[in-house]
């Protein structure tokens, strides 16, 4: 399981997929989303706005497992 840290209380899952090197750009996280599922705390959730705090996991289809760590 990969570790991304945050330097803030929370992060948007888009700026997150950034982060993560799933994506380049921000722009890229509306199709993304569409096309790949991702978990969060084992719940589905495709919205880019979603607030992600530390200790939330994800699973991000073709992507592997992620969980969010302060920085």
């Amino acid at each position: 399981m990969k570790q991304v840290a945050i330097h803030t209380e929370y992060i948007t899952l888009g700026q997150f997929l950034k982060l993560a090197d799933c994506i380049s750009t921000g722009g890229q996280a509306k199709p993304f989303l569409s096309e790949y599922s991702i978990s969060i705390n084992g719940e589905q959730d495709q919205r880019r706005g979603r607030k992600l705090y530390v200790g939330d996991q994800l699973d991000i289809e073709n992507n592997g497992k992620f969980t969010v760590v302060k920085g």
